[in-house]
């Protein structure tokens, strides 16, 4: 198992803090997520069904001919490697762990990518894995150029796998309406703009092909009653997701303003999180962590992701432990 962000109850077991005392900055999942209301009986008490109306909000929202619902993105990872023969996979990274984590236990050999020029050896690869915006260098690849990509990769056979977990907030390059051709595939997830992250659910983009040939790996009703009615719901609330965007562009300058005021230098961001380079990332971690703000630290490359506090009392409170933290690890 890799490590990933959250894990309060592991933080307030090694620091001896209560979990209900933390602030949680690790995840990128958007704080004042979708509202959710209560549910009918049915969606408990009775069997998923396909044409409950998940598949049709959701090919409206995305503006996509085919999409599959799964049990989160995690799902696909570790279901795209069993769909195709051993190859090459390249990774550009550095990015999202579990992406190079799946390819490899399955048996590929996977390339890391470290830049766009490394791209000379795209003929090579069976498939091609981008995360955009990246998890979490925030670096954002423009779709003409990741369609160069893949008429590239289709022409031997290849696939682009495109991870937009952290697309919704801003679409603008977003390769959900170019699917539906072969050997294109996005990833889509509920968890991170829609603060959905305990329902589980994301989509997968492509073509009949291969979404039959995923559909049939993970078997019926992967995707929970519960979830499958959150998620439509969620994905139909216009009027939320505009205002949504609002809010996280207000409080992503926000956030901004207040870690260059602490001598942090933001590189890049996108709406839900801040990527901060950082070679003192563990030491920042631990003393912001001994204040009770959790932060997720990265060791390739090397720095420090901020996501966005969700209430003004969590924004006070990241700034007193900046006031604290910032004095004694800016200065050497």
């Amino acid at each position: 198992m890799l490590d990933h962000g959250g894990g309060i109850r592991k933080a307030a077991m090694f620091f001896g803090m209560a979990p209900e005392a933390w602030l949680d900055l690790s995840t990128g999942i958007n704080p004042q997520g979708w509202p959710v209301p209560s549910q009918p009986a049915s969606a408990w008490n009775r069997l998923p069904e396909d044409d409950d109306g998940l598949e049709s909000t959701a090919r409206e929202y995305y503006g996509c001919g085919n999409l599959l619902p799964v049990a989160g993105s995690q799902a696909i990872i570790q279901t795209l490697p069993r769909l195709r023969p051993a190859g090459r996979v390249g990774i550009l990274g550095p990015t999202y762990a579990e992406h190079a984590h799946a390819w490899k236990k399955a048996g590929f050999g996977v390339l890391e990518l470290d830049d766009v020029s490394s791209l000379d050896r795209l003929d090579q690869l069976a498939v091609l894995v981008v995360v955009n915006p990246n998890n979490p260098t925030a670096r954002v690849i423009p779709r003409v150029t990741l369609l160069s990509w893949w008429q590239r990769l289709v022409r031997h056979g290849g696939w682009l796998v495109v991870d937009e977990a952290f697309m919704d907030a801003d679409a603008r390059e977003s390769l959900t309406a170019d699917t539906g051709a072969e050997g294109l595939l996005v990833l889509r997830s509920l968890g991170k703009f829609f603060g959905l992250a305990g329902a589980r659910v994301g989509f997968l983009l492509g073509s009949k092909t291969i979404l039959q040939a995923a559909q049939e790996h993970l078997g019926p009703w992967n995707v929970a009653g519960p979830s499958r009615w959150v998620a439509a719901a969620a994905l139909a609330d216009r009027a939320w997701q505009e205002q949504t965007k609002q809010n996280l562009t207000q409080h992503s300058q926000r956030l901004t303003s207040l870690l260059t005021e602490h001598g942090l230098n933001v590189a890049a961001k996108t709406a839900l999180f801040q990527w901060v380079p950082n070679d003192q990332h563990a030491i920042w971690w631990e003393n912001m962590a001994r204040l009770g703000v959790l932060l997720r630290r990265f060791e390739h490359p090397k720095g420090l992701r901020f996501g966005i506090p969700g209430t003004e009392s969590d924004w006070s409170r990241l700034a007193a432990a900046l006031e604290i933290v910032a004095p004694k690890l800016i200065q050497k």
